[in-house]
């Protein structure tokens, strides 16, 4: 039966863009880009070590890990629609947690409910729903939404920072929490409104022969999950989220560690935000362009790039600098954990198994996160400096880097039936 309402106008998966623009812009761009602002505030407020107080980060991402191995199975239950609107109520509970919390134990709870409004929001989310209404140029789509997350960042930054190092309030972080949480609430409303499950049959002709082409493309899950190709690239990008999400919840703080004045430090976030917005798109144009491979060395080049200029930032003049080649390049490393990941999960092993293998790649990826922040801290803490840290990373990545370069090649064998 032919579908009624707005869902069978063909240019209604542009709406749906909109809203998943308009959900990462606030998801990610309110709640996680500007997260490593509150390390320095909410220690000094409460008391607490920055190690101790960053396993709400290794909370926030093993619940996202362990939510994302059943990713699959929840989208095919419940749809994407329900599972969006609780992700919004889960990030909406995270942040009036944060704002009236005052023991460890309260922002580890908020960073588990953070985790859990992450895992239906964001990226793998974002995959499922580019692949349900669009059939090419996903990579350019995905960069397109999530570039989002870079425009959110960088607004969400000119709000909070004043509000979070108020001289007069020590704990003017809950009140930009409290704020946060009601932009979120008014997002809700609206993605509520727009968000559709999924396109009417008849949407643009050929749908349905082409679906049900590219549906069977590559091998079943079952035989995914049994190659070693899949295990070497899921721990190439659990070793990619560990590091990046490493530096990345512990830059601010670093800067400011380092001699930086907090006027630099947020016109160098601003920028990278800013950036980031290009990045994520330029990312996935050059992906549909130019292949797997190149953007392989343009993304983990950038990510060795990133982890040495944060070790040379100082309040010299070359150290200026290196913090302004950090806040631009690193945003060429940060899609290896947002767009590359539904892109891996197609490019190596094929729609057939995608939405499983996404899970699961997001699954490592998170836990990588999990463990990254608090390793960062404790080195800090252990050698008086995060630099240490920032070389040896800089070194893993070349690694990661080659064996990736593999599995591009035995993947691309496993989807042949080889």
């Amino acid at each position: 039966m032919k579908s009624s309402g707005l869902t069978e106008k063909p240019g209604y998966k542009w709406v749906i863009v909109f809203a998943c623009c308009l959900t990462v812009f606030t998801t990610l761009g309110f709640c996680s880009s500007n997260k490593s602002i509150y390390l320095d505030a909410v220690t000094k407020a409460n008391g607490f070590s920055r190690s101790l107080f960053s396993i709400n980060d290794s909370f926030r991402y093993v619940t996202t890990a362990v939510v994302n191995v059943f990713f699959g199975a929840l989208v095919a239950k419940f749809g994407t629609k329900k599972l969006i609107m609780f992700g919004f109520m889960s990030l909406i509970a995270s942040c009036v947690l944060n704002s009236v919390a005052g023991s460890l134990f309260l922002f580890y709870l908020a960073g588990a409910l953070l985790g859990l409004g992450f895992s239906f929001t964001t990226t793998a989310m974002a995959g499922c729903v580019v692949k349900r209404w669009f059939e090419k140029n996903r990579g350019t789509v995905m960069g397109v939404i999530l570039a989002a997350n870079g425009l959110g960042g960088a607004l969400a930054i000119q709000i909070v920072y004043p509000i979070v190092y108020d001289p007069s309030d020590p704990f003017g972080y809950r009140r930009a929490y409290r704020l946060i949480a009601a932009i979120l609430l008014g997002v809700l409303i609206v993605a509520a409104v727009l968000m559709r499950e999924k396109p009417a049959s008849s949407i643009e002709g050929e749908n349905a022969d082409r679906s049900a082409k590219t549906q069977s493309a590559g091998p079943d899950f079952s035989v995914v999950r049994k190659s070693a190709v899949f295990w070497i690239t899921a721990v190439c990008i659990f070793f990619s989220g560990f590091m990046l999400q490493g530096v990345s919840g512990i830059a601010a703080a670093h800067m400011r560690d380092a001699g930086l004045d907090d006027l630099f430090i947020k016109t160098l976030l601003s920028i990278g935000s800013f950036a980031l917005t290009f990045s994520k798109f330029l990312t996935g144009f050059i992906y549909d362009r130019l292949g797997m491979r190149f953007t392989l060395f343009l993304c983990f080049g950038c990510a060795v790039v990133t982890m040495v200029s944060l070790a040379l930032i100082s309040p010299s003049s070359s150290g200026r600098i290196a913090a302004a080649v950090y806040s631009v390049v690193h945003t060429l490393a940060l899609p290896l954990e947002t767009i590359m990941l539904p892109i891996f999960a197609g490019d190596f092993f094929g729609d057939r198994a995608f939405e499983k293998t996404l899970g699961v790649f997001v699954s490592f990826n998170t836990a990588g996160f999990a463990l990254g922040s608090p390793v960062m801290n404790a080195v800090n803490e252990l050698f008086g400096s995060y630099v240490p840290a920032f070389f040896v990373c800089a070194a893993l990545m070349l690694i990661v880097l080659a064996v990736m370069q593999f599995s591009v090649g035995r993947s691309r064998v496993l989807r042949r039936g080889e």
